[in-house]
């Protein structure tokens, strides 16, 4: 991202298309001399006078005309009337002078203003450069910064809660604190170094190991946390897998609420691998709808089947569907050779027909379901549904989650990461606490030690930008939009 804090910046800050109200802002230290230019503030006072943080009723202009002896601009053609607010730094979000103009959202009158704010002297905004700039000036730390984008982009109620709890510190301040933790254990270290000749002991290796080995099992512990945290900010993928005619595109139907996918009678309506997003339970869940799985000489049902076993392959969680109203098959049981490296549930449909799965069969359905994943006690549930009534919907919603996330997760009760940069810097800072321990407990001289720590405490600060370049920053916010 290219550009001198020292511009005053502008854009329009609401999405594309027609709305009430669209705004436009600007942000630099001449932000307000440059809205003066075409603003005439009904008042008849000079915009410059205005109180921060007051919304005033004002004309936009195309650009000042003149100046009345007040000081005002003289009216040239009016391009829209609306309501200005002007935030002095640094008490604004980019911690400069802001103006915003609050206008009708139309694009032609958003897109005028624009022009005219370029003419008086702005220039358009970069992707991300008013939270860049935020950024830069103190206002947020990086973590922060990148908690703007996912409450942006929150689909459900857990992730925008993840993002705020990351945009209002709670991730930064556990990474300060684990920080300064080694910048202590650091600098007890350096004096050693420093006054190796006095023979002082300013920290004891037990202690300095101890503390070594403490801090990088909480590094540990928060970086495990990025599973849960990239489900709720990113989601999972869960494919409906079965035989023809058990009812897959009728669950997907009843998880929705809505009639997405074409259900007939006749095997092998599905013929591509339908893809929908659903909130379940807080967690958003992208669902696959696959073709039915069976030996098939129509070509077009072939390609179906192939892609049911790609998107078998990139799912995280196998939702099988099994028929109720027949009896366990050969075909049913081979399901579950199906990457039995997968987390999985098993959905017993049509349960409001006569059932006729025998209770031997049943339980040879928990023994074939068991739990792939070691760390489970439980076994992988089985869940009878009916796609038609609804009955059983809610607990299989409750065990979609269950597989996800761990018992009892809750997001914002703690820190988590969320993010994939985020979770390779705290392993880069648990290796290189590692190579310290091992350095500590060979009794190396201090000197060796100091410098895996500075690593270990560079790595933390990559998190929150306490370290960071220019290729990191435009990384992160190349991924904003303009206005933000």
């Amino acid at each position: 991202m290219s550009g001198p804090l020292q511009d005053t910046i502008c854009a329009i800050a609401t999405p594309v298309g027609e709305g009430g109200i669209g705004i436009l802002r600007l942000s630099g230290e001449k932000a307000i001399e440059v809205a003066a230019g075409l603003v005439w503030l009904r008042s008849g006072k000079p915009l410059a006078s205005a109180r921060s943080h007051r919304l005033y009723h004002a004309d936009i202009l195309e650009g000042a005309a003149g100046r009345s002896p007040g000081g005002q601009p003289h009216p040239s053609r009016p391009i829209d009337e609306g309501l200005v607010v002007v935030m002095r730094a640094p008490h604004s979000y980019t911690a400069e002078n802001i103006v915003e103009l609050h206008c009708h959202g139309g694009p032609f009158v958003l897109q005028a203003v624009c022009e005219a704010m370029v003419r008086a002297g702005a220039r358009m905004a970069e992707p991300g450069e008013f939270t860049k700039r935020a950024f830069l000036n103190g206002r947020l730390d990086l973590a922060q910064a990148e908690a703007v984008l996912d409450t942006i982009r929150s689909k459900t109620a857990g992730s925008l809660r993840l993002a705020q709890e990351q945009l209002r510190g709670g991730l930064s301040q556990e990474v300060n604190r684990l920080r300064d933790t080694l910048i202590r254990l650091l600098a007890h270290v350096e004096a050693a170094i420093d006054f190796t000749e006095e023979d002082i002991a300013f920290i004891q290796p037990q202690e300095l190991a101890d503390g070594i080995q403490r801090t990088m099992a909480e590094i540990a512990r928060l970086a495990e946390t990025c599973r849960e945290g990239r489900i709720l900010r990113e989601g999972a993928t869960a494919a409906i897998i079965g035989h023809p005619n058990v009812g897959k595109s009728s669950l997907l139907n009843a998880l929705l609420m809505a009639d997405r996918a074409i259900v007939t009678p006749i095997p092998g309506t599905t013929r591509d691998v339908i893809e929908e997003l659903v909130n379940i339970r807080g967690v958003p869940v992208r669902l696959l709808d696959t073709a039915g799985l069976r030996q098939a000489d129509d070509p077009v049902e072939q390609e179906g089947v192939r892609r049911s076993q790609a998107a078998m392959e990139r799912a995280e969680v196998l939702l099988i569907v099994l028929d109720g109203s027949l009896p366990l098959s050969e075909a049913d049981r081979r399901l579950f050779a199906r990457h039995p490296d997968k987390k999985r549930l098993v959905a017993i449909n049509k349960c409001d027909l006569p059932s006729r799965m025998t209770q031997s069969e049943l339980a040879e359905l928990t023994a074939l379901a068991g739990a792939p994943e070691p760390e489970r006690a439980e076994t992988v549930p089985i869940i009878h549904v009916s796609a038609k009534t609804g009955e059983g919907l809610d607990r299989l919603r409750d065990a979609i989650r269950m597989r996800l996330l761990r018992v009892n997760f809750e997001p914002g009760e703690a820190a988590l990461v969320s993010s994939v940069r985020h979770q390779a810097a705290l392993l880069k800072a648990k290796d290189a606490l590692g190579a310290t321990a091992s350095s500590v407990e060979r009794a190396l001289s201090g000197e060796f030690v100091a410098v895996d720590l500075r690593a270990a405490i560079n790595a933390l600060g990559e998190i929150t930008g306490a370290v960071s370049t220019d290729d990191i920053l435009d990384r992160i916010f190349r991924d904003f939009c303009i206005g933000k």
